[in-house]
């Protein structure tokens, strides 16, 4: 019997009780009349009971017998009073409440419970979230389990429904379907009902039918449970750290108690269940017996190495040009090969994320998709199953952020993790651009964090760079961002990392833990080193970190970040930062207020710039007497003396200055302004989305355009190459009025002096080892925390180089890939559908007693 049916049952008898007092006391009363119509209404109850029982558990069940009985009973009692009036009430009171302590031991004790679970998946390449539960779920002799795909609606441009789109019918043979007309939850209302889109009306590109969103649905349950349509390799996007269903499931399945940090606390921790993914289950299950491949793919499969293509979203969304440079370079990469076959597996939403979200780049995609099928490059798969499709290909390369990697990673095939950022074969010297990424500001570049986590360091602090130690097991991931020397000893400060490494004769002494308050990436922006302090400036890390060189000790400023942090169109922005003599300045993002923390104290104080325009503030600079604010909407520019509050703003820039959004070509107001350095009266500002550089007369506001004496690049010079602006200035050891500036170029990774007074310039050699360079490329290995193997696409290790056999630094080891990744799920077995089953079965059964 249906749970809640067995408790409408156990609801009725609980009446039935009352009634059978009521009645005892109608009679010792002599209220005859209202007795006999208790007793009437009781024996209708005791028929409609039986009826239930029947239907679900057939006419022979024990109860029928006791109900047929106790019916008899209420008949006989009824014409006995009928007869006599001053028939004893006590006496029929305990005849009733016996034969009613039979019926509720036969409802509690003969009835077994039978458990109805429905689950509402929307896509059918989405149905191995869900599959393996299902199975679990149907091979329960006490349970009955129903797959009721939901219908779901495309979205248009601005937001609204167009058609309505069912997949029932893509499901695989085996599936049994329920139409969602012939399911009515209303009347059903399932003990379980299990969905894996968490969205509701919060998505972009599709929505499902309204009445299926969570609100409505828990209405109907008192189990709501929501896994999740993905798995991840180590992380999790923000954009599923707060859905609008979490609030309204009973449970949310997660692969492991790792990712449970990645959502937003306001989601209450016991509603997790770290019982793995059923994406695992599936792959594992179809892995170990692989199908035969549909007859259209055969002939491109024979003989050849089968190499799965994944274009995700995010890697689309990201930088949306460049991801289509890379999915034509991909295309020529396979074009011609006969021992390769490109098999290409578009994101189930892609197209219809163009259509919603990049409506300009259309076009392109889809002449892109049709010169892929007219010049047959390869097997374009829409197939449903993603599992079967996985255990037929060879190998992987796509970008990282997809659960797809996680998938490869568990089944020992070898992932070429793509950066689309790379669209061409690499030229001579585009080593460059990996190698030679940037240069701290203020002149400290004797140490570099490059390669991944690898420190380089020139003996000479010439920009001639030697391999000085790794810093990680892991080749990538952003660890560490700068390293400073203090009596002989390097201080390597983190960014995605938390812990600060001490290195000295090139291996790591000591490693000072910080309090390990995050798990996702993005831990720190940048660092500060200030006489015997080191100061960590947080990018989603809780707490400014300060570490006392000389007392080993670590403190920890709390309660600060939402003052300089801040977040602007789904951007994580972090405002500019200072010393300024005894103070660490943090400067708001979004508006004018500046945080002043006292390096010795820790003691703050909130500032206010005053300036009319409060726009943020992307970046400061000095001229040894005020402070000089870049804007990061807006063009004007403040100069501020903390100490008398002085302001002064400089608004007016030349005609023609505009600003273009690096990442999506369009004209805004963001990002006007990268650096500025001084020069007698002249401040020399440096665009980073605009589109000039600028010459400030400090003296009278005015402002001009100023050439550069060296040419600017204004857009990168290849892939290899990934600049957010024209470059920035270098705060150098020379006086001011020396009219010598250092200069970055980022489009190309030059470095220049420019002489101001004579306009002529000299570039500075950046050197490495190219051989060097090399023989510290990984090749195959721990990745990061977030991506735990694979090889990464670089300027070694090309994807023509991959297809050709040819991996610079360590080969693949499928023993290895297959431990690293057996560290991001529990359940890796295979088990994650039954343990999820069984384990809400007996929550359910233990709400019952």
């Amino acid at each position: 019997m249906r749970r809640a049916h067995k408790k409408q049952a156990e609801d009725f008898i609980v009446l039935l009780g009352q009634a059978h007092a009521e009645i005892k006391k109608d009679v010792e009363s002599g209220v005859i009349e209202s007795a006999l119509a208790l007793l009437e209404q009781c024996q209708e109850g005791a028929l409609g009971l039986g009826n239930l029982i029947e239907k679900e558990e057939g006419e022979g069940a024990p109860t029928i017998l006791l109900l047929e009985s106790y019916c008899e009973l209420v008949y006989q009692i009824h014409g006995q009073l009928q007869i006599n009036a001053n028939t004893n009430g006590s006496q029929i009171y305990k005849s009733l409440r016996k034969a009613l302590i039979s019926i509720e031991n036969s409802v509690k004790y003969e009835i077994p419970v039978r458990l109805e679970v429905v689950f509402l998946p929307y896509k059918a390449s989405m149905w191995d979230s869900l599959e393996s539960v299902w199975m679990a779920a149907d091979a329960d002799p006490d349970c009955d389990a129903y797959v009721v795909p939901i219908p779901y609606y495309e979205r248009k441009g601005d937001g609204n429904f167009e058609s309505i789109s069912y997949e029932g019918e893509s499901f695989p043979g085996y599936v049994p379907i329920t139409h969602y007309h012939a399911y009515r939850l209303e009347e059903r209302k399932p003990d379980i009902i299990y969905i894996h889109n968490p969205y509701d009306q919060g998505n972009y590109v599709t929505s499902v039918d309204p009445r299926y969103y969570s609100g409505e649905l828990k209405k109907y349950t008192d189990c709501l449970v929501y896994i999740p349509y993905y798995i991840t390799a180590g992380g999790m996007s923000e954009g599923q750290a707060l859905c609008p269903s979490y609030f309204h499931m009973d449970w949310i399945v997660v692969q492991s108690e790792k990712i449970i940090k990645f959502f937003d606390a306001r989601v209450p921790e016991e509603k997790f269940l770290p019982l793995g993914s059923p994406k695992l289950d599936r792959i594992i299950r179809i892995c170990n017996n692989p199908p035969e491949p549909p007859e259209s793919w055969k002939k491109k499969m024979k003989g050849r190495k089968v190499y799965f293509y994944n274009t995700s979203l995010g890697g689309m969304l990201g930088d949306t040009e460049t991801f289509l440079k890379k999915m034509e370079y991909v295309f020529h990469c396979f074009e011609g090969r006969t021992d390769a076959c490109l098999l290409w597996r578009p994101h189930p939403l892609l197209e219809s994320t163009f259509v919603s979200m990049r409506k300009e780049y259309v076009a392109r995609y889809q002449e892109l998709k049709q010169t892929f099928l007219s010049r047959d490059l390869g097997i374009y798969d829409d197939t449903p199953d993603i599992a079967k499709t996985i255990a037929l290909c060879d190998a992987y390369i796509g970008d990282s952020g997809t659960s797809v990697t996680a998938l490869f990673g568990m089944t020992g095939k070898p992932l070429f993790v793509m950066d689309n950022s790379f669209y061409s074969e690499p030229g001579p010297e585009d080593w460059r651009g990996q190698m030679i990424s940037g240069f701290d500001a203020f002149g400290r570049n004797q140490w570099k964090v490059i390669q991944g986590n690898k420190l380089y360091y020139s003996p000479e602090n010439n920009y001639r760079y030697r391999h000085y130690c790794n810093l990680s097991e892991h080749t990538l991931g952003g660890y560490y961002c700068a390293a400073f020397e203090q009596n002989g000893t390097i201080y390597v400060c983190p960014a995605n990392a938390q812990d600060i490494l001490l290195v000295k004769n090139h291996r790591i002494t000591k490693r000072i833990s910080l309090e390990r308050r995050l798990e996702k990436p993005g831990a720190f922006a940048g660092a500060y080193h200030t006489g015997t302090y080191l100061f960590l400036i947080p990018r989603e890390y809780p707490a400014i970190v300060r570490y006392d060189i000389l007392q080993d000790k670590l403190d920890y400023l709390t309660g600060c970040n939402d003052i300089f942090t801040g977040y602007k169109d789904g951007e994580h922005r972090v405002g500019g930062s200072f010393l300024w003599g005894d103070y660490l300045l943090l400067a708001s993002p979004e508006d004018s207020r500046v945080l002043a923390i006292d390096i010795h104290t820790m003691e703050t104080q909130l500032l206010i710039t005053g300036a009319k325009s409060a726009c943020g503030c992307m970046g400061i600079a000095s001229d040894s007497v005020d402070l000089w604010l870049l804007p990061y909407t807006g063009t004007t520019i403040t100069r501020w003396n903390p100490e008398t509050g002085d302001v002064q703003d400089y608004s007016h820039v030349p005609e023609g200055f505009v600003c273009r959004s690096v990442p999506h070509g369009q004209e805004c107001l963001d990002r006007p302004f990268e650096s500025m350095i001084f020069w007698g009266n002249q401040v020399i500002v440096s665009p980073c989305w605009g589109n000039k550089f600028l010459c400030l007369n400090r003296d009278t506001g005015d402002m001009q355009e100023w050439k550069p004496p060296f040419a600017v690049r204004t857009e990168r010079k290849n892939g290899y190459y990934n600049p957010w602006s024209p470059g920035y200035f270098l705060n150098r050891t020379e006086k001011p009025e020396s009219g010598i500036g250092r200069f970055f170029s980022l489009p190309d990774a030059r470095l220049y002096d420019v002489n101001f007074n004579t306009e002529e310039y000299r570039e500075i050699p950046v050197e490495f080892d190219l051989e060097e360079l090399q023989e510290q490329e990984p090749g195959f290995n721990e990745i990061s925390d977030w991506l735990p193997y694979g090889c990464e696409e670089s300027y070694f290790n090309t994807l023509s180089g991959f297809l050709d056999g040819k991996v610079i630094g360590n080969p693949f080891d499928k023993e290895r890939q297959l431990r690293a990744y057996r560290k991001i799920s529990v359940n890796d077995d295979g088990t994650c559908g039954e343990k999820v089953h069984q384990f809400l079965c007996r929550q359910i059964n233990h709400k019952r007693k």
